[in-house]
């Protein structure tokens, strides 16, 4: 009896102690947390992109997370956390910008001064005076005289015209047409009534001043009409041919100004301006013909010499931004522009001219708003961050 008495106590204890552990009141259940005001959705690679409703970023396909109230409020950063991190802050501004381009051309002779010497009619040539290309000549200069039984036949014309000129004075008027239609000079026809006598050859002069650059006439050889015997270039203003590629001729106008040096003529430079923009690009070398005229007087520059060219594009007024506040992101630029509350907002901006030091805005920023300069890295870094853990 005495060996069971304390099982017996030991079921009691366990029995009251179930009972007293049942009877005690549950704990409560936690509150809810309370909901976040969302502000809006934003691309998390490209926080500028924002949306009034959920959904995907239509440039790269992932989901847009929300931005809430507090967290918009936390992100702004105090003057010292900007100080910290290294934040500077500039000023967008109007300033008068240009743009040059540097890049290699080719003396050219322009063409305008270009002139071919031929005959209107059948002969050979007697005499000839200029005799070597390369030959500078001047206007009315005799570059050879020719035989020609037409031309022989006409002057007699002619005589026969001036003696009957008060019966016919329509025929004498058509045969000094003929003659001068040939090229012949007025001097030579004033010799001829003169003299009364036919001349068995006459000279040919030079249309212009310039330099031969090609001549095909031989002493003794026959001509026909219409056959090259001279090509002459006036080279007091010449042109410069300058390649510009294709991704840079949006920036080139007619009437820019433009600068020529040659290494081999130092301490010379050319000034100029664009004439003409080819209208086609080579295939091979993805470049396009710019044509820049300049003076030459003193003939230093030669056809087929090569120098440096800087087309300078003309200045105009434009809103810039230091060339360190605008991040590119591959498929847009982006400026980290200062709000009042001394938070940055993303903005996507539409760049233009690039100087040294500044690059035009045109979309996107006004004159005046503050900008991240230095750092804006790293406002980037923090809001993609914040984004993606969310």
């Amino acid at each position: 009896m005495k060996t069971k008495l304390p099982w017996i106590l030991t079921i009691v204890l366990a029995i009251a102690l179930a009972l007293v552990v049942s009877s005690k009141p549950a704990a409560p259940k936690p509150a809810p947390p309370p909901q976040k005001k969302v502000l809006y959705w934003v691309d998390p690679m490209h926080p500028a992109y924002k949306s009034d409703k959920p959904g995907t970023a239509p440039d790269c396909g992932m989901d847009l997370v929300p931005v809430y109230a507090e967290d918009a409020a936390n992100a702004k950063l105090t003057t010292e956390r900007r100080q910290l991190i290294g934040v500077q802050t500039g000023v967008a501004e109007t300033r008068a910008i240009g743009r040059s381009l540097r890049t290699t051309g080719r003396v050219a002779v322009d063409e305008t001064r270009l002139r071919k010497v031929t005959t209107k009619f059948d002969g050979y040539i007697e005499k000839l005076y200029v005799d070597f290309t390369g030959k500078e000549v001047r206007r009315g200069q005799p570059l050879f005289t020719i035989y020609s039984p037409d031309l022989l036949a006409t002057q007699q014309e002619y005589l026969i015209a001036l003696r009957a000129a008060k019966q016919s004075p329509l025929l004498l008027e058509a045969a000094r047409r003929r003659l001068q239609l040939w090229d012949i000079g007025a001097a030579d026809i004033r010799e001829l009534e003169r003299t009364g006598a036919t001349r068995k050859s006459l000279a040919i002069s030079s249309p212009v001043s310039g330099v031969v650059l090609t001549k095909t006439a031989v002493q003794g050889a026959r001509v026909m009409a219409g056959e090259p015997l001279f090509e002459i270039a006036d080279l007091s203003r010449v042109w410069i041919l300058a390649d510009v590629y294709e991704s840079e001729l949006a920036w080139i106008h007619t009437g820019a100004e433009a600068t020529v040096t040659l290494p081999y003529l130092p301490g010379r430079t050319y000034r100029g301006k664009v004439t003409f923009i080819a209208p086609t690009v080579d295939p091979m070398t993805r470049t396009a013909k710019v044509r820049v005229e300049v003076d030459n007087g003193d003939g230093a520059l030669k056809p087929e010499m090569f120098g440096d060219v800087t087309i300078a594009e003309p200045a105009r007024s434009a809103v810039v931004v230091p060339e360190s506040a605008v991040l590119a992101t591959g498929t847009r630029s982006i400026v980290f522009v200062m709000k009042g509350d001394g938070g940055f907002e993303a903005r996507e901006v539409e760049t233009g001219t690039k100087t040294d030091q500044f690059i035009e805005i045109r979309r996107g920023v006004v004159a005046g708003e503050k900008v991240a300069t230095q750092a804006n890295f790293l406002i980037d870094s923090e809001s993609r961050l914040k984004a993606a853990v969310r």
